[in-house]
This record gives structure tokens, sequence and C-alpha cells, in this order.
């Protein structure tokens, strides 16, 4: 029998992911293989879909999804082991670390497309005029943040203010706090003090207007255009937003913005919630082959730069070594890649590799969204959560 010569693909879609699709004309002539996206969502949507698709052991025609290394765990049964597939010669031209991360008990799962780090991105004009300089702890961002607000044209900072993006925001806060909501197994332990200070901080940006009233609707395309279109004084973004921050087209902050690491927290420590997208071929698909082929060219050196010259963080080695040596010396673009370099050193805080996670995150960010809009109290909503978590996790 023939092998199909369609290859059905769910990528993720946005504005830091859309550009690589770019490519796909460019396969497709020297393969002769046609690539129909079945989905192109954003990162939630993308989730949903991909789950119902398989739910109930159900054998959706797809050939290569996009992923993450923490969603993986809980698709890891329709997904191919790629050990077998993917030789140590090419496995060495990526980070260790991303690798690492990339398998599931041992297993090689899918393959690292960049590593999502976020930065502190701040309007330079603002604090200049207000004789500012750079917040040392988030005690002081929150103070200069109300400072320079001035609602309803701009508000200080700006938060993803539901699903995944919420409950990342909460975890960085708590660790920052000292507190730890897993312990080194996976399981729930939402320690009371940190949980409940990273609770009031959030509800206090919010109740003393220091971020803008749709927060609850907001998620990271948002809360990045915020930033670009001057709305807001101060937002953490990923890497692969950096180039809409560039381009006047999209921003209009082009030459009035910086970038540092985030400010440490009462804890003295910083944490970045972290995680890698990835590319994963599924049991489903039916040319093993064709879909590996297209997962390699979809992580080439070519692919990467592609991503990298737009801002992403490559998992590359080469294409990390181009990206520092084109970047001019003491530039904004050499500063950006320096603090993140030492973000995903020193900075990132990972979840656990737990096949349930993301039903974690799913139920509990209502409860961190209900404490912002001063619906339930922090001590309440900790019982509330960790309760939660270990019905989920027991």
């Amino acid at each position: 029998m023939a092998m199909a010569r369609t290859l059905h693909v769910a990528l993720i879609g946005g504005p830091q992911y859309d550009e690589l699709y770019s490519r796909l004309p460019a396969f497709e002539a020297a393969t002769g293989y046609r690539v129909e996206m079945v989905a192109r969502l954003p990162h939630p949507e993308l989730n949903a879909f991909v789950a119902e698709a398989f739910a109930g052991g159900r054998q959706p025609q797809i050939d290569l999804l996009s992923t993450h290394i923490k969603y993986a765990p809980s698709q890891a049964r329709f997904l191919v082991p790629l050990d077998e597939h993917i030789g140590e010669d090419e496995i060495g031209a990526f980070l260790p670390a991303a690798i690492q991360a990339s398998r599931i008990h041992d297993r090689l799962m899918q393959v690292p497309r960049m590593v999502d780090a976020r930065l502190l991105f701040y309007r330079t004009n603002l604090l200049a005029e207000a004789q500012l300089q750079p917040p040392g702890s988030w005690e002081e961002l929150s103070r200069q943040a109300q400072q320079l607000s001035a609602p309803p044209a701009r508000y200080g900072y700006v938060f993803p203010g539901s699903q995944s993006g919420l409950f990342g925001t909460f975890f960085e806060l708590v660790a920052m706090a000292g507190g730890r909501l897993f312990d080194e197994e996976g399981a729930p332990l939402f320690e009371q003090v940190a949980v409940e200070w990273a609770l009031r901080y959030l509800r206090d940006l919010y109740t003393e207007q220091i971020v803008p009233p749709e927060l609850p609707d907001l998620y990271f395309d948002e809360v990045s255009d915020y930033f670009r279109q001057g709305q807001v004084a101060f937002a953490a973004d990923w890497p692969a937003f950096y180039a809409l921050y560039k381009n006047s087209d999209t921003s209009k902050v082009v030459n009035t913005f910086g970038v540092m690491r985030y400010p440490p927290g009462p804890a003295g420590r910083r944490a970045v919630y972290s995680g890698m997208h990835s590319f994963a071929i599924p049991t489903t698909a039916r040319n093993i082959a064709a879909s590996l082929a297209l997962l390699r060219f979809l992580l080439d050196e070519e692919s990467q730069w592609l991503e990298a010259r737009r801002g992403a963080f490559p998992t590359r080695i080469a294409v990390l070594q181009r990206l520092q040596d084109a970047a001019a010396p003491q530039s904004l673009d050499a500063r950006r890649l320096a603090l993140l370099a030492e973000t995903v050193r020193e900075d990132m805080l990972m979840f656990p590799h737990l096949e349930r996670y993301p039903q974690i995150e799913d139920d509990l960010w209502p409860i961190i969204q209900q404490v912002i809009l001063g619906r339930l109290e922090p001590e309440e909503a900790t019982r509330l959560m960790r309760a939660r978590a270990q019905e989920i996790l027991p």
C-alpha cells in the first residue's frame, strides 16, 4: 500500500510561533509531501484539542503535533518514543538540559523547539521621568507600578489573569517568597505563608487598580500587546515576542523599553516559571519516516535561526552561539540574550513532570482568580487549593 503523501499536523499558533510555518512550502517542495494543518491554536486551546482528539482511545489522523515538556507527560500514552529514530549525533546538537527535560521516564518523547523563560520588560522613559531605577524587589516593583499608573490611559503592571498563565505567575511568586507547592516527589504542599503572600500580592495589584480592569480576560498574547502599545509600565514577557517589540508596526515603545532579570522575592531568590515548546510524533502517524523528516525540518538550524532572530531562545547549541556572535556588544540585543542565558542558568522554576499536573493548573487557576477579584480570602483559597491538589495527586 502506498504511503500517505499528506501529513496532518496540529500546531501551536500565535505571533511568537507562526513565522516558522512560513517554511513549510519549502519542505513540501523538497519532499513532495503536503502539510495540512488540522489545528493551529493558542496553547490552551491546542491542549484541549489534542486531549479531545485522543480521548477514549481515539485514533485521529495526526502525524505530528506541537507539545510542551509540561504537557507531554499527560500525552505520553499516544506519543512515539524517539530514541530509536534519532541518533546520538543529532541529540548532541541540542542543549543537554533541553534534551533531558524532554525525556519522560528516560525516553525521548519530544524534541525541544525553544526554551521559554520570561524577563521583566520596563519603560525606560517612564522610569527616567520619575527618577526611578529598575526595581530591586517585587515589593518595589509594586510601588513603582502604582506610582506610574495613570488609569485608564496607562497602568503600572500587567500579568495573565487566567488559565496556566495565571497559575504560572502565582507559582513564581510562591517560590520567590520561599514556599513550595510540591515536594521532591511531586506531592502537593502549598505552604501557607508563601501561598498567602503571593495571593495577596496579586489581589492588591488588582484592587489598587495597578493592573487593567480586564485582567481576568488576559492571556500571554494580550499581556505582550498591552506593553507594546504603551499601556503599561512593566510586564513579564517571553523571548519569542521580542521581534514585535522592535518593530514599529507592532510596537509603540520601540526605543523606550529595557529588560532585566526578575527581581528577587521576599526570600531573596528569583524564580521564573519556565518550560520548553517541542514537537512530537503521535502513534497515529501513518508514515513515521515522513513525520520524522518534518520534525527534523522544523528543528533544523535554519528553522531555529529564523525563530532565534525574532527573539526565541534556541535549543540548538550552534544556533545559540550564532545568536551570541551576531549581537552587537553593549546593545539591547546582547543584554537581553545575556539576561536570558543567566535566567535559564540560574532562575528557571520547573513544574513537576507528572501526568496529571496540567489538571492542577486547570482546576486551581479559577481559585486564584477569585482571590484577585475579592470573592475569596487568601486563607480559604490556600486550603481549597491544597485540598484539590491532594485529590488530583493523592
